[in-house]
């Protein structure tokens, strides 16, 4: 009963907090926060098999996949809110957005599914932060869960500037070229290093380790759950302080892809054939080189 009375006080704190907060910013006129937030399924907690678990409609686990992954979204929402946040658009990134529903989602969230959609993911300026769900460590991870770069059959490596980069790094520095900061990632050990790497005091929630690629401790899910909330309000609560990552360009996108997954591109300006399997795009900045070679 103490407990529940001390999460009404601190609920009604909050809700007035947020009150102030918006009554404020409208004063000096300053946008309701509006957080986008990319979700995947890989780095859920609870997953660890691709095959029996992540393929929609036709893993003997999806439903239970479906579940986690949409209660882990709801988690985040719900500490967003707490923090003040006003929009906060889901993306379904994961298998051609076939994963989330709009009977997933709570408010104030908005899902954004289907494709096509813009190769920048409909991202702008107009965002106050990007957030990660369910987010996976590139390929060739050490004891990464699931660990991949876009597509586990296609692609074997790429480089941005010579450095190993996987979907964290190359969506991070998509949102630094509109000025908008990550500040907040869901997903096993490997996943958070691989976001702090590039963003310190970016929070994030460990909601699993991993022992091999299939295999590694998970949290309770209803405890997962609750450190997703937290770590996503506290994320928000100090988002001033964390910085957009950008790299200065020129700028080369490098993509090795494996033998089943080898593509041929159009040669010309600023695209080159480095071997069989490797090709190098090269732009003015992260957004010209990147575009060359693919959507983010």
């Amino acid at each position: 009963m103490r407990k529940r009375r001390w999460l009404m006080v601190w609920g009604t704190l909050a809700i007035f907090s947020c009150l102030v907060w918006t009554v404020a910013a409208a004063g000096q006129g300053k946008n309701p926060r509006k957080i986008f937030m990319i979700t995947d399924m890989e780095g859920v907690d609870g997953i660890f098999d691709s095959d029996l678990q992540c393929i929609p409609y036709k893993s003997p686990r999806w439903e239970e996949s479906h579940k986690l992954l949409a209660e882990e979204v709801n988690a985040a929402v719900e500490g967003l809110k707490q923090a003040c946040a006003t929009d906060v658009v889901v993306w379904d990134g994961h298998d051609g957005s076939q994963t989330l529903s709009v009977l997933d989602i709570q408010p104030p969230a908005r899902l954004l599914t289907g494709e096509p959609v813009s190769p920048t993911l409909e991202l702008d300026r107009s965002y106050d932060a990007v957030i990660f769900i369910g987010q996976h460590a590139m390929a060739g991870s050490e004891k990464a869960i699931l660990s991949h770069s876009y597509s586990s059959l296609g692609i074997q490596n790429i480089w941005v500037n010579g450095k190993p980069t996987g979907e964290i790094g190359a969506r991070t520095m998509l949102a630094g070229t509109f000025g908008v900061p990550v500040i907040m990632l869901s997903g096993d050990t490997a996943a958070c290093r691989e976001l702090h790497e590039l963003v310190p005091l970016a929070e994030c929630a460990e909601v699993k380790s991993g022992v091999s690629r299939t295999a590694g401790f998970m949290l309770p899910h209803s405890v997962a759950c609750a450190l997703i909330r937290e770590k996503a309000r506290r994320a928000l609560a100090k988002v001033g302080e964390i910085k957009p990552y950008t790299i200065p360009g020129p700028v080369e996108v490098r993509v090795e892809f494996t033998p089943r997954g080898t593509q041929s591109f159009r040669s010309r300006e600023g695209v080159e054939q480095i071997n069989a399997r490797t090709w190098a795009f090269r732009g003015k900045d992260i957004l010209d080189a990147w575009l060359k070679y693919s959507s983010f």
